[in-house]
């Protein structure tokens, strides 16, 4: 009896599996229109549609830091055809507001990873420090005198500085605004002297000279800069680059993620894609459900315990 109740059980997965999608599916991003999460999100998209045989229609859904995506994945059936294409940032909001009214340990069901899309650590054209080893000494010559800006408080770019921080033995005032464009004329006038944004603006606005460009937060240099030192040259063993992946509302048929998880590995393994990739500073990183899953665990927690090292709440 138990062998034909799991012989069913199996022959209702695979029709599940070859069922879907059938209809078209939505893929959330917590962030507006023409940045880097978003051309991932575009650049995704027309991959998936086509191995699976439906659009994929991306809906951004900014603000919070990625939270009002996340809040309408939760909140949609676990039925695969509402997915978001997230990044490390969504695990570090219900650390830093437990307000946030989502789990991602327990309310994602890991897909795939998708790729690493780190951040750099950059300073005003006039800032007296042309590298890491320059920046550390300026900051540890005059604690707390200096200033950073990021995108906003909880930010994984305030966390990013802030790992810096801990990691180097410095000291600089966080100045946080609200969002990346509002930092950017401050930064490049030199009204605040030091900055944690996105690689992908970085290297655009570097390779203009108007901001320098001291380090990526990857643990390697990026293939598309390979001029760009990592900051772990200086510091070794630090990494914060974010991860961007594939998650699933918790409870979406195994059978769904398989399918999903194999188009994403089909649409990283594209050379298009790659080379889209690497225009914005981004690395493949694939993964599995099961791999995803650990790294989601892992990774939320060692934010946590920056956001707590650090005293980091929302306003």
């Amino acid at each position: 009896m138990r062998f034909l109740a799991f012989l069913l059980f199996a022959v209702s997965l695979n029709a599940i599996a070859q069922e879907y999608p059938g209809r078209p599916v939505r893929l959330l991003v917590g962030f507006p229109p023409g940045g880097a999460m978003d051309s991932i999100a575009r650049v995704m998209a027309p991959k998936l549609g086509a191995a699976l045989g439906q659009q994929f229609v991306v809906d951004n859904r900014p603000g919070a830091a990625g939270a009002i995506a996340a809040g309408a994945l939760v909140g949609s059936p676990a039925d695969g055809y509402a997915l978001l294409l997230a990044e490390s940032g969504a695990l570090i909001v219900p650390a830093v507001n437990p307000q946030a009214g989502y789990d991602p340990v327990r309310q994602f069901a890991p897909v795939a990873g998708v790729c690493s899309l780190p951040l750099a650590i950059v300073v005003s054209p006039g800032f007296p420090a042309a590298n890491a080893r320059e920046l550390i000494a300026v900051l540890k010559a005059s604690p707390g005198k200096h200033s950073y800006a990021s995108p906003g408080i909880g930010t994984l770019q305030h966390l990013a500085f802030e790992l810096f921080k801990r990691s180097a033995g410095v000291e600089a005032v966080h100045v946080p605004y609200k969002g990346a464009s509002a930092m950017m004329p401050d930064l490049m006038s030199g009204q605040v002297e030091i900055g944690a944004i996105s690689a992908t603006v970085a290297l655009a606005q570097s390779r203009a000279g108007k901001i320098k460009l001291i380090a990526v937060t990857s643990a390697q240099r990026l293939p598309g800069a390979p001029e760009v030192p990592a900051l772990a040259e200086t510091l070794p063993g630090f990494d914060a680059a974010p991860n961007v992946f594939l998650v699933a509302p918790a409870g979406t048929p195994p059978a769904v993620v398989a399918r999903l998880a194999e188009a994403v590995a089909g649409a990283l393994a594209a050379k298009d894609v790659q080379d889209s990739f690497a225009k914005q500073g981004a690395t493949a990183t694939p993964a599995r459900p099961e791999e995803l899953g650990k790294a989601i665990a892992a990774e939320t927690a060692r934010w946590a315990g920056v956001v707590r090292d650090a005293g980091i709440k929302a306003e």
